[in-house]
């Protein structure tokens, strides 16, 4: 007997839509993931009307949004939000670092380092159809949302953009993309990028890279879309990873020429040219793009390369996934992507056994503050082992080192550890030879001030020394009443 989500009609809201049953696919199917949540408590699922985009982008902000785009404590739900006539707008959909983590086999119950020692890569399933239907192929009629009044346009920023094939090299990768009118995207992308290097390949044979953007992916494809390419280790690229998180293939569809994902909620098919465009458009602040990670204002940057769009398809009830860009859901996202990075680069690292778990903190948007757990008794390189994970992902800005019975994911027993197990002024050590992040505003030359020394990197030392013993009081009782 196959497993289904409850009907939507269980959260006693007008769903239509949605309320067929779905198979329980969860980490490969992002509606299946939704629908798990089941008759969910108001702090886990909403549902509104009567929001056009925007103003369902200002309510989540005011309303829902948590650290760093508000402060406010706790997990974001997720909010479904009604638009007439077009796909329904889920906003916070991630915004939850156990919520996400549920969904995914293969880290759901494991610590982070045993875990990626564990995966096994499932390549992708080639199929050759899919519920998708083609719909109008113009932009403005999706629900995408201008998220703030300073925006430079309205940004699609749950877009995967996939390109090439699993023989010849896929790349798959998250971007922001500014909607220059109902057939173009600007989409910003770093050197480093594998989308990058092969869209150069193909603009040096004079021709354009067809690619899909691909909008509610299954929430394993997220997270192994947010790892790093450069350091996942050679049997693995980012759609084996998501099968091996899914516990299951994901799948692939090549529609002529253009590999996309067929389980996302709606695809975007079209080709990566060579034009650029700036990323300075309509009257607003000057450079202001939309809000970062971190919770400031982005600034525009280099040009934008300029995606056309060809062909617009849709699953029967689509969900448009958006996000507002700082705030628990990205973090969340980052963290596990970030993390998971960490964990398989040291996949074969003797010192990977030293490490009870790795997380990055809500704080650091999920990518600048890194929480590592020790287990008692490792006695690692920290300062070497700090510049390595710094290396790996160079967002990373400070590193904390912890110990195993610190919960990392409690911010507060975090704190408490740094202010009862390390003095600041002698456990704090600088990483010398990185650049400094110019997303990060103390890191910036006008912050600094004489005596507060250079923008940097550095790692905290807040575990006990070895030579000590402080259990925590109740440890002890915890342990005999666990067993």
């Amino acid at each position: 007997m196959r497993a289904t989500v409850p009907h939507a009609r269980h959260w006693q809201t007008p769903m239509s839509p949605l309320e067929a049953p779905i198979p329980l696919r969860l980490a490969r199917d992002l509606r299946a993931a939704l629908f798990a949540l089941g008759p969910a408590p108001s702090d886990r699922v909403r549902h509104k009307s009567g929001l056009d985009p925007d103003a369902a982008a200002a309510d989540f902000a005011r309303h829902h949004a948590g650290i760093p785009a508000r402060p406010r404590a706790g997990d974001e739900p997720a909010v479904l939000y009604d638009q007439p006539g077009g796909p329904t707008l889920v906003m916070g959909l991630y915004g939850s670092d156990t919520r996400l983590r549920q969904w995914l086999p293969g880290v759901r119950d494991t610590a982070l380092p045993a875990a990626a020692r564990a995966l096994v890569p499932l390549p992708p399933e080639p199929v050759f159809e899919s519920d998708h239907r083609d719909t109008e192929p113009r932009l403005s009629q999706l629900p995408i949302p201008k998220v703030s009044p300073r925006d430079a346009g309205r940004y699609i920023s749950m877009g995967f953009i996939a390109a090439g094939s699993p023989r010849a090299g896929l790349a798959l990768s998250a971007h922001r993309m500014l909607v220059l009118d109902d057939r173009h995207l600007g989409v910003s992308m770093l050197s480093s990028r594998h989308l990058r290097r092969m869209a150069e390949a193909a603009w040096a044979e004079g021709r354009d890279l067809p690619v899909s953007v691909n909008i509610g992916v299954p929430p394993a494809v997220a997270v192994a879309g947010a790892t790093s390419t450069a350091h996942l280790p050679v049997e693995f690229d980012k759609l084996s990873l998501a099968g091996a998180l899914a516990g299951g293939a994901v799948t692939l569809h090549n529609n002529a020429g253009t590999v996309c994902l067929p389980q996302s909620e709606v695809i975007l098919h079209g080709v990566l040219t060579a034009r650029q465009c700036a990323e300075t458009r309509g009257a607003r602040p000057p450079g202001v793009t939309m809000p970062e990670f971190l919770g400031y204002d982005g600034q525009a940057g280099a040009p934008l390369q300029i995606i056309r769009i060809d062909r617009i398809t849709q699953r029967p009830g689509a969900l448009f996934h958006s996000c507002l860009g700082p705030g628990r859901e990205q973090s969340a996202l980052l963290n596990l992507g970030g993390a998971l990075t960490q964990a398989l680069k040291l996949r074969n690292d003797p010192r990977a056994k030293d490490m009870t778990d790795l997380h990055y903190s809500a704080s650091g948007g999920g990518m600048l503050l890194l929480l590592v757990g020790l287990r008692a008794g490792a006695a690692p390189d920290k300062a070497r082992l700090a510049r390595d994970l710094v290396a790996t992902m160079p967002f990373t800005k400070t590193v904390v080192f912890l110990d195993s019975d610190i919960d990392l994911s409690v911010e507060a027993d975090v704190l408490w550890a740094m202010t009862t197990r390390c003095n600041l002024s002698g456990d704090t050590h600088a990483l010398e030879g990185f650049a400094p992040l110019r997303m990060d505003p103390s890191q910036q030359d006008d912050w600094a001030v004489p005596g507060r020394g250079a923008a940097g990197r550095c790692w905290i030392d807040a575990t006990t020394p070895a030579a000590m013993s402080v259990p925590r009081s109740f440890a002890k009782e915890a342990a005999q009443v666990a067993s």
